[in-house]
């Protein structure tokens, strides 16, 4: 099998391609909050920090979403973020409008774990994401990829945006 993390300290096998640094990085179609294709291609020429978590109704995956909203306001806007999920749109929009997030563009993988299998997010026989965060370059080059070893933990957001503001120098 491929790679795997710990989910509250079991191991569980990572389903789909692992991405790397380096690798080119595969478009993907996910759900928006407005139930519209969010896709990569649609961020062309952008540098994309791609936050991936299991739900946004857990305190860990509210901390790593609020955390990135504030970073997203200062990055401008050569920096687009993307916040997946495989909540249903209505609970990202939900947690978005009680949460004030105005800065990220939330995508649920709810519908055909699209995303998931191509970047290698989707924890077996859960149907959940695990933990990451992957640094795309606005040519969509993997530039800083994250999966976080134990899914209950926030990811290391300091090297992620140092990864960003390489790319914007």
């Amino acid at each position: 099998m491929g790679h795997s993390v710990k989910f509250a300290g079991n191991p569980v096998e990572l389903l789909g391609k692992e991405v790397k640094v380096g690798d080119k990085a595969p478009d993907f179609r996910c759900v928006g909050v407005d139930l519209k294709d969010v896709r990569l291609s649609q961020f062309d020429g952008k540098i994309k920090i791609i936050s991936v978590f299991p739900s946004i109704d857990t305190s860990v995956c509210s901390l790593q979403t609020k955390r990135f909203n504030l970073e997203a306001d200062k990055l401008g806007d050569k920096v687009v973020l993307i916040s997946i999920s495989n909540d249903l749109p209505f609970a990202q929009s939900r947690y978005c409008a009680a949460e004030g997030i105005k800065h990220i563009v939330m995508a649920s993988d709810h519908r055909d774990v699209d995303f998931s299998m191509k970047y290698g997010f989707l924890m077996e026989g859960l149907r959940l994401l695990a933990r990451g965060v992957i640094v795309l370059d606005a040519n969509n080059v993997v530039r800083y990829v994250e999966y976080v070893p134990e899914v209950t933990h926030e990811p290391d957001y300091d090297k992620a945006l140092q990864a960003v503001k390489a790319l914007l120098q």
